[in-house]
């Protein structure tokens, strides 16, 4: 068996001076991190011998082909980390948990941030929290194309990267090792894969377990035709860690394929530039081959999912559709957080710190879905489907998400709003397409150098990455108009009349409008309290369709108005938020507008254990007006439950 050799300290200076962007963007191949010689990990590694293996652990490195094609041509060959218990027989047979994703190269999941070459640390708490090794599982890590120790071009969750998920299942699957049985875990990135597996159904794919997913990558670029900034951000990030180069202990196996940037050189970077900034609008063939709500429909693998309702970064958007198109068993914990995992701690680098979701027994309830689903172990604890955290931070079980609800459609009325809204930073160049590599490069170059410091776009748009802290509402906006009916300003407001006994808003909210004029208009929801108090709890964009007739979803929700409180509908410009938006400077004038919403009693909620998510409180306080709302005498319409 080969020895770990340890990195002398000059190779970790070496490390932190490699430019990521200049390792990978537009050139032939990027330069390696200079040192020892090459590692073959291929009989096994152990702790003692490299510390960066799991306790009571064995790390195999193995490669297989995924069938299709990269798309500058190129066959992919795909890499994976294996981690075994070290106490078992190299063929004794397991149960696999697989991950499949862009984060696991052996330098760091979204910069050079190790030392010396190992297996990804991104699931340790997995593995060392569920106790992964002493159960006698198989833990895999998977690099999609373009990423780590793997070959070819990224792909965004498009037909390429499908292929490899599937590849990835049926190849653990059928390993010696393996009891053919697998369950895919993630969260972000690695969860739309999980996702993924989850819609293509490949043989020995058991269940999934998938934390805060992208449900329709669409919607990670663009809402409703309006672009985000992540339009831009998120490819040039991705060219960024797809660009992190090999150690000089992997093979060279490894180190050529994470220097390909494929035929010619940097066409990986620049297809994958181009392509997201060319395609704008839903209905184009790049984005339905990456809808996979749509594509959910008629699985049947067994899901648990988590989601926050109040996410700042992978929103939930298209959640609703996915469930309902999900004809398996699913579970799911949802509720107030940010993009955090089920164990994690609110304050990371405090171990004193409340847990993030706000409840414990997340490994014990991944394992029993897990042991039932893999090894045929009936659960000891009856958990429920769905544990959903509610907008007063209070927990409970249900048997489906949304769950019985009535459905209403009140009517807005009409108004004028001018569609003068102001972008988030500069707006994208729409010419991007048609640059020159060149010019090309340089753009890339300087959003990477950003994201490097983390202080840029780059890392923002990079799906793993987000702040503790909500961006909220811009104070310092134009107030022109505020949110009073019907007057020509940057929006107008419809109120409910206050609601007479609590009611939960759930599900998907969707608006209908007819409207003259162009360009965007920007929906939001408001709690508003009696004493004017207004808390933002929910909002979405559009472009106005050319006939006048527009709908659109806003994002799923979960949130309770007390007695007395009313909700505020406020229709106008895009004012605020994660959006580019061009405006037209003209008046729009909205002639009829309707809202859907689904009504829930929580009389017969039955509650469950769990603690107030300490992110509801930050989004509260960083979403609640600076100026009170004052409903009229009476409002437009009424909200209320059969009897209520």
């Amino acid at each position: 068996m080969p020895m770990y050799r340890s990195a002398p300290r000059r190779f970790a200076a070496a490390i932190a001076a490699v430019p990521l962007a200049a390792a990978g963007l537009f050139v032939a191949s990027p330069p390696q991190i200079a040192g020892a010689d090459p590692l073959d990990p291929a009989d096994g590694i152990t702790r003692a011998e490299n510390p960066r293996v799991p306790e009571g652990a064995v790390w195999y490195e193995q490669y297989f082909d995924s069938p299709v094609a990269s798309n500058d041509g190129s066959p992919v060959e795909l890499h994976a980390d294996v981690i075994r218990p070290a106490d078992i027989p190299a063929d004794q047979q397991t149960p696999v948990i697989l991950s499949v994703g862009p984060y696991f190269a052996h330098a760091g999941q979204t910069s050079v941030e190790q030392s010396a070459t190992g297996p990804s640390e991104r699931f340790n708490d997995l593995i060392e929290g569920a106790d992964l090794m002493d159960r006698g599982y198989t833990f895999v890590m998977v690099d999609l194309r373009g990423f780590g120790g793997s070959s070819g071009c990224l792909d965004w969750a498009g037909p390429g990267e499908q292929a490899d998920v599937k590849a990835a299942v049926e190849w653990a699957a059928d390993q010696e090792w393996s009891n053919g049985k697998v369950g895919m875990y993630g969260k972000s990135y690695d969860a739309v894969t999980g996702l993924i597996g989850a819609n293509l159904q490949p043989d020995g794919l058991e269940a999934v377990i998938a934390q805060e997913p992208v449900w329709n990558m669409y919607n990670y670029l663009y809402s409703n035709n309006v672009p985000r900034p992540n339009q831009i951000y998120t490819p040039s990030a991705y060219n960024s860690i797809a660009s992190i180069p090999g150690f000089p202990e992997d093979s060279q196996r490894y180190r050529d394929n994470a220097a390909y940037t494929g035929t010619p050189a940097g066409a990986c970077y620049e297809t994958n530039s181009r392509e997201p900034a060319e395609n704008t609008s839903l209905d184009t063939a790049y984005w339905q081959a990456r809808d996979l709500a749509a594509q959910a429909q008629g699985s049947t693998v067994p899901l648990f999912v988590t989601q926050g309702f109040i996410e700042t970064n992978t929103k939930p958007e298209d959640m609703d559709t996915y469930l309902a198109n999900h004809a398996g068993p699913q579970r799911g914990w949802l509720g107030q957080w940010n993009h955090v995992r089920g164990n994690d701690l609110d304050d990371p680098d405090d171990p004193n710190s409340p847990l993030a979701m706000g409840r414990e027994g997340w490994f014990d309830e991944v394992m029993s879905f897990y042991d039932e689903y893999l090894q045929g172990v009936e659960p000891t604890v009856d958990y429920p489907n769905f544990l959903i955290q509610d907008s007063d931070g209070n927990w409970r079980g249900q048997e489906t998400w949304p769950g019985k609800a009535r459905t209403v459609s009140v009517s807005l009325g009409g108004g004028r709003y001018l569609d003068d809204g102001v972008a988030q930073g500069p707006a994208p160049d729409r010419t991007q397409a048609d640059r020159t590599q060149a010019d090309q490069r340089q753009a890339d170059q300087k959003q990477a150098d950003r994201g490097r410091s983390g202080e840029g776009a780059a890392r923002e748009g990079d799906m793993e990455y987000v702040e503790r802290t909500p961006p909220g509402l811009r104070k310092d906006r134009d107030k022109r108009g505020g949110p009073r009916h019907g007057e020509v300003g940057q929006n107008y407001a419809t109120f409910s009349d206050p609601v007479r006994r609590e009611v939960r808003l759930t599900g998907t909210p969707a608006i209908n409008l007819k409207t003259k004029g162009e360009r965007n208009v920007m929906v939001r929801l408001w709690d508003v309290s009696p004493d004017g108090t207004a808390v933002m709890i929910n909002e979405n964009v559009a472009v106005l369709e050319a006939d006048g007739r527009t709908r659109f979803d806003l994002k799923s929700m979960e949130w309770t108005l007390h007695r007395g409180d009313s909700l505020a509908v406020t229709i106008g410009t895009l004012t605020d938020g994660y959006w580019w938006p061009e405006p037209s400077g003209q008046q729009v004038t909205v002639q009829s507008a309707k809202l859907d919403l689904a009504l829930q009693s929580t009389t017969d909620d039955v509650a469950a254990e769990g603690e107030r998510a300490p992110f509801l409180d930050r989004y509260i306080a960083a979403y609640t007006a600076d100026e009170p709302m004052t409903p009229p005498a009476k409002g437009r319409f009424r909200l209320a439950l059969p009897g209520k």
